[in-house]
């Protein structure tokens, strides 16, 4: 299983629009990603295409996560999705 952390740079955290983006997009993938803050038990990570899971992680700006998926093309999926969430995805 490969595994990435990224530091949330958007003015909302992983908010509304910011989180509704990154849910596309880990949506689109053929793989299966999850989303949980750092130090959190892996069995705490949470499905990185749902909102819903997204906006529950209460992951405000400047805030740590780890991303993990395993298959073909999770690093090129991860080193992705770790660009949008370091992006200000409110000024998109």
């Amino acid at each position: 299983m490969s595994e990435r952390l990224a530091t949330i740079a958007s003015a909302s955290g992983l908010h509304a629009r910011p989180a509704a983006l990154f849910a596309e997009a880990a949506g689109a993938l053929d793989i299966e990603v999850t989303i949980a803050p750092k130090g959190a038990p892996e069995d705490d990570a949470l499905d990185a295409s749902s909102i819903l899971s997204l906006m529950t992680l209460g992951a405000a700006k400047g805030d740590e996560v780890v991303l993990r998926a395993s298959g073909d093309g999770a690093e090129a999926a991860l080193d992705s999705l770790v660009a949008l969430l370091e992006t200000d995805l409110d000024a998109v």
